[in-house]
């Protein structure tokens, strides 16, 4: 089965500069990163010297520009590129008096790549780092995946046992301020920004969910530690809940899978898996946990722009059959839906819940240099039988969760269908 390591993070970060370093960028971009650099001295008399070929936010600017024309999704015409750059900077900076030259180069690449969609930024040597620890299950903050919608942040998912999961954030939430700082006009790395902060300060979120006024909730920020896979026997039915697709993911399922049966000493009626919230991670992650529950058949097919990419599953089924049923919720994202579809479309598994987020892009990373690195949306995902999964997964039977009503409806018509199989 082919490998990838593309990643599926929803975050954005702070913008940096670092020196480029392999192939030089096309002419085309060259002339491009000259004509923004002809708007930048213009805009900015007064403040610095005009950019030029040699100089560092010159070579980044034009680096950039270049792997957005050769690498994104969509095909985007230089002039967009520029448009949208010069856009971001004016933005920013009303007054360019109040911005240098590499502040007005930075808010350029903010606004390019804001342009593209909520996904593609770009990552600084730190930020890559910290991008790095997530996908190890480990980082600091409150703990919810987020993207951008309208002029505020919503969340895709809070994370299992962190400090946003704790103080009640939900799968659909709009973040509208910050300790009272209003998130409307923001990129999405600068609302992240706002977000983050040293372990243990704090930080008031003012909340818009439907149905409710807008309220404030107060966080910790805290050292966050994912624990990607938890299980349990209940009964004769194997439960496992996957947080995240971190490194360390498919692994855990296998191991979770050996210890319930070993557990259960024969007579397991099925496997109940719970992705509901969980916001992806790893394609690779979900790649080889299809591939764990499928014995062929396609994974996920990738499309980009100038490639297509078909994952497949080898023969062997870690659970030998074991009837499988599966939940989703509008906070199942990336990853999730990946695996949620793959087992669908091979009626492999039953889905339980509500329609997923609807993530169906993939984010590569593409170094740029000195630890510095463009996250840029390059393909779109479908399920094995060619649905979008931008459209999100529609689960096999729709059950949604009172929320006045003690128990968990969704489990419960899991364990049902379970029990029904098991009793033919």
């Amino acid at each position: 089965m082919k490998r990838s390591a593309l990643y599926l993070i929803i975050l954005a970060f702070a913008v940096g500069c670092g020196v480029m370093q392999g192939q030089s960028p096309a002419p085309e971009s060259v002339a491009a990163t000259e004509q923004f650099s002809e708007i930048v001295s213009h805009y900015s008399t007064g403040v610095g010297v005009k950019l030029g070929p040699e100089s560092v936010n010159f070579k980044l600017f034009a680096a950039i520009i270049d792997r957005v024309r050769n690498h994104y999704v969509d095909n985007i015409d230089y002039s967009r590129l520029v448009g949208a750059a010069t856009k971001g900077m004016r933005v920013a900076y009303p007054l360019p008096t109040d911005a240098n030259h590499n502040q007005l180069v930075q808010a350029a690449i903010r606004g390019m790549l804001g342009d593209l969609d909520p996904y593609s930024s770009y990552l600084d040597a730190r930020s890559y780092s910290e991008m790095r620890d997530q996908t190890k299950g480990r980082f600091s903050g409150i703990g919810i995946q987020v993207t951008k919608e309208g002029d505020f942040i919503k969340v895709i998912s809070p994370i299992d046992g962190t400090p946003a999961a704790k103080a009640g954030i939900k799968a659909g939430d709009l973040i509208t301020h910050a300790d009272g700082a209003t998130l409307s006009g923001l990129t999405l790395r600068e609302a992240v920004a706002r977000l983050r902060g040293p372990v243990g300060s704090d930080v008031i979120l003012t909340v818009s969910r439907v149905g409710e006024p807008s309220f404030d909730v107060h966080i910790i920020r805290s050292v966050v530690r994912i624990k990607a896979v938890r299980w349990k026997l209940d009964g004769y039915i194997g439960y496992i809940r996957i947080t995240t697709f971190s490194s360390r993911t498919t692994r855990e399922f296998v191991r979770a899978v050996h210890d319930i049966r070993a557990q259960a000493g024969g007579g397991l009626a099925g496997y109940v898996l719970d992705l509901r919230n969980n916001p992806g991670g790893l394609l690779e992650q979900a790649i080889t946990l299809s591939d764990a529950l499928l014995n062929e058949g396609d994974i996920v097919l990738t499309r980009g722009r100038t490639h297509r990419q078909r994952y497949t599953a080898a023969h062997g089924d870690v659970t030998d059959g074991a009837p499988l049923v599966v939940l989703i919720n509008k906070g199942s994202a990336s990853a999730s839906e990946i695996l949620a579809g793959a087992l669908r479309d091979h009626r492999r598994a039953t889905l339980v819940g509500t329609r997923s987020f609807g993530k169906g892009s993939v984010q590569t990373i593409l170094p740029l240099g000195n630890g510095d690195a463009l996250k840029l949306t390059t393909a779109r995902y479908y399920t094995p039988l060619g649905q979008t999964v931008g459209k999100g997964i529609e689960p096999s039977i729709s059950v949604k969760l009172d929320e006045d009503h003690p128990g968990d409806e969704q489990i419960d018509r899991a364990y049902a269908i379970l029990k029904s199989v098991a009793q033919r």
